[in-house]
């Protein structure tokens, strides 16, 4: 029977520092004890083990409700994760939390193997940290490009605000507007390139009087939606569904009628699209599928396969709150429907 006195003796280590190690001790490195843990494996070491364990950190996103944003991403990284025997733990953390903590140091402590990051910003302290981490990682809708132990997940963001803005030109929209929050995260400034991309490819130029941003969904929606109507925006388009759902508050309030007024398109197709009156046109995300793409990426990194980045499918959902521009001619109703997206890369 393999004892801790052989584990010892391969890595050359004390037979103390292997108890430490299975035991997940502060002050054994995360690197050591993936070492003893992989040659306790490979010994086929029986005593007690720590239990495999990962975690998914959230910030910024509710997760414990069906019809929040988060719920879907956590419950199909957990789903993939559990099947494998992987103990999961969900962690909502802040920036202050952050700043107290390496997240090395919380990764040993709690003997945590590898991590699921949701809705980190750029300026999240740990962002820095990210870039040299040995720690097997996933990013959602961010991306760490120089470590080999960074993966990222993401629908195609770059590629379905092309095609809103190609459906909002073809129902003869010239004056486009977008309403997003400020470019501090890596998800903002990809839509935000992607927009402005699209319209120089529909021959159209990027007018700052049509682009409205601000932290606060609310009050900058309220600051910003009147200023792109004055501007002669008859389109605008979302950076998410929830600053879709405050532009029909004060579209309402305005006693604009969407879509006969102004059309508006939002991105990620939350559960309350499809009831929205009139139901929201916007950019799916299929996030049980990107939680589940999630513990993929991880387990590849996990099994020393660098993987860089997958990117899923993100198709346009054309539903009522899209129609011809002020004085254009109806859209026939057979071009009413779901738009499939042709880019998917990994």
């Amino acid at each position: 029977m393999v004892t801790l006195n052989d584990i010892a003796a391969k890595l050359g280590i004390s037979k103390s520092t292997v108890s430490k190690g299975l035991n997940n001790a502060s002050d054994v490195s995360e690197e050591l004890r993936q070492r003893i843990l992989e040659t306790a494996a490979e010994l086929g070491y029986s005593g007690r083990r720590a239990p495999k364990k990962l975690c998914i950190f959230i910030e910024n996103m509710g997760y414990q409700d069906p019809n929040q944003f988060g719920y879907d991403l956590v419950a199909g990284f957990q789903e993939m994760a559990m099947s494998e025997g992987w103990v999961v733990d969900v962690v909502p953390l802040t920036e202050k939390y952050q700043r107290g903590t390496s997240y090395q140091q919380f990764m040993s402590h709690r003997g945590l193997r590898g991590a699921f990051v949701l809705g980190f910003s750029l300026l999240d302290p740990w962002m820095e940290e990210f870039r040299t981490a040995p720690i097997p990682t996933v990013l959602y809708d961010n991306c760490i490009k120089e470590n080999p132990c960074m993966a990222s997940v993401s629908c195609n963001n770059a590629g379905g605000l092309s095609a809103a803005v190609r459906h909002l030109y073809g129902l003869g929209h010239r004056r486009i507007g977008l309403l997003c929050g400020p470019l501090e995260s890596y998800v903002l400034k990809e839509r935000y390139s992607a927009y402005c991309g699209a319209l120089k490819e529909c021959g159209l130029p990027v007018d700052e009087d049509l682009i409205g941003m601000g932290y606060y969904v609310a009050e900058s929606t309220r600051k910003y939606l009147p200023k792109l109507i004055e501007a002669g925006a008859t389109a605008i388009l979302c950076s998410d569904d929830s600053r879709a759902v405050a532009a029909y508050t004060e579209c309402y309030d305005r006693r604009l009628n969407i879509p006969k007024d102004v059309s508006i398109l939002g991105f990620d197709d939350q559960p309350i699209a499809a009831y929205m009156t009139p139901p929201l046109t916007t950019v799916r995300q299929d996030r049980l599928a990107l939680g589940k793409c999630g513990y993929y990426a991880l387990s590849c990194l996990l099994n020393g396969v660098a993987i860089d980045s997958i990117h899923l499918r993100a198709p346009l959902i054309v539903r009522g709150s899209t129609g011809p521009a002020r004085g254009q001619d109806a859209v026939p109703s057979t071009q009413l429907k779901e738009e499939p997206l042709d880019a998917i890369g990994m």
